[in-house]
């Protein structure tokens, strides 16, 4: 599977700041050192629906992290999943008598198409769950050898008492895990099972619905998790700097995907960091499909919204925050994005050389979006106010913004 184009980052003088970040297994803020080649893994979208605003503001925090990793001169090693067969897209086919391959494909053409006009930097590695089944079935059959997983009427489930650091990444006591884990696709209530919150790995064949061939496993679809371990272990290896996705993927996500591949290796952490994105709400309540409350960015650009101007919403708000959007907020970037184009437009200005090392800063700690921001408010007001006699200084603004803030003046 292919991912979107990439913009041209432009090269800033000097050099950024090590990033320390939010890290969800331990509650506190961690500096991340990575070697020459930084290696992340973010979880990507089931596609049976288009790219709404919760969708666009997890992926602009990791667009986020990427930029000030290159911006410290590092590589970016970035990995993303999509899951392309799940039960919610196989039922939304099923709804829509559409074929479900079908679906998923142009869902997700349309998250590239998204992601492209949002300048979000693509992943190195862009695959799907169908294609990651070859890489999925011996590590299933890995973990059954290792006594770490068990067959429950045809079904395999991962047993999560086989991983003594089960628990770790969301620190969540065992009555709030079986919530989740019953609202967010698991089974906890299943008889048979050995521990309710045993996650399934293989699923047998059902009758009208896809499978694949799983050698020892017999024919059948991955569960949910083991596709992100299975890709993740394949492409970035164990000891990953940064697992992200948002805030509900914290468990059973996260939480499963790092048991498994701890049992799978003998190794511990899966990542150094689990970092989250928070929820973005529409009339008081979280953005879902199952909702259908939902802001679409394709929507958006169709109706003629600058997708710069999108961005700056998204980049308004702390990327652990959960806010609400509103007409208001995305009127608000609008002004925001028409008052620094024509800050730079000027064709002299205020030196810029301290507002690049404020964004610098800000960026660095914990991702202060909001905070860079503002200081691009500061310089531009002061170019409205008074001027300046710096003929470069709109220049490194519009490319300091375009470079670490991913917006194009």
């Amino acid at each position: 599977m292919h991912a979107w184009p990439a913009s041209e980052v432009p090269a800033l003088p000097g050099q950024g700041r090590d990033l320390r970040i939010h890290d969800t297994a331990t509650g506190d803020l961690v500096t991340l050192q990575p070697g020459p080649v930084a290696r992340i893994y973010v979880c990507g979208i089931t596609p049976y629906d288009a790219t709404h605003m919760g969708h666009a503001a997890t992926y602009n925090a990791f667009d986020l992290v990427q930029r000030v990793w290159l911006d410290t001169k590092r590589q970016v090693h970035y990995v993303q999943n999509v899951t392309d067969v799940d039960d919610p897209l196989l039922e939304r086919a099923e709804r829509d008598g559409i074929d479900w391959a079908a679906l998923a494909e142009q869902e997700t053409t349309l998250f590239r198409e998204d992601m492209t006009a949002l300048r979000m930097l693509p992943p190195r590695h862009y695959i799907g769950a169908v294609e990651a089944i070859p890489g999925i079935v011996p590590l299933v059959e890995r973990l059954r050898e290792l006594g770490a997983a068990y067959e429950l009427d045809g079904d395999i489930y991962f047993s999560v008492e086989s991983d003594p650091h089960f628990g770790g990444v969301s620190n969540l006591d065992a009555a709030a895990m079986r919530l989740l884990s019953a609202e967010r696709g698991g089974d906890p209530d299943r008889p048979g099972k050995k521990n309710p919150l045993d996650p399934m790995l293989w699923m047998a064949a059902r009758e009208g619905e896809p499978s694949w061939d799983g050698a020892t496993l017999g024919r059948g679809r991955p569960g949910w998790h083991i596709e992100c371990v299975a890709i993740a272990l394949d492409h970035l290896g164990m000891g990953f700097d940064v697992q992200g996705g948002g805030s509900d993927l914290a468990f059973p996500h996260h939480e499963m995907g790092a048991s498994h591949a701890q049992v799978l290796t003998g190794e511990f952490p899966m990542a150094k960091a689990y970092v989250h994105a928070g929820m973005v709400a529409l009339d008081g309540e979280k953005m879902s499909k199952s909702k259908g409350n939902l802001v679409f960015v394709s929507r958006l650009r169709h109706d003629g919204v600058d997708p710069a101007a999108i961005r700056l919403t998204l980049l308004a708000h702390h990327y652990r925050s959960d806010w609400e959007w509103t007409d208001q907020v995305l009127a608000d970037a609008v002004a925001r994005l028409d008052r620094w184009r024509a800050a730079v437009s000027r064709p002299d200005g205020p030196s810029a050389d301290a507002l690049v090392e404020e964004i610098r800063d800000a960026l660095a700690t914990d991702l202060d979006a909001p905070a860079a921001l503002a200081a691009v408010d500061r310089w531009a007001a002061a170019q409205e106010e008074s001027g300046g006699d710096d003929t470069g200084a709109p220049g490194v603004v519009s490319r300091a913004v375009d470079a670490l803030l991913g917006v194009a003046l």
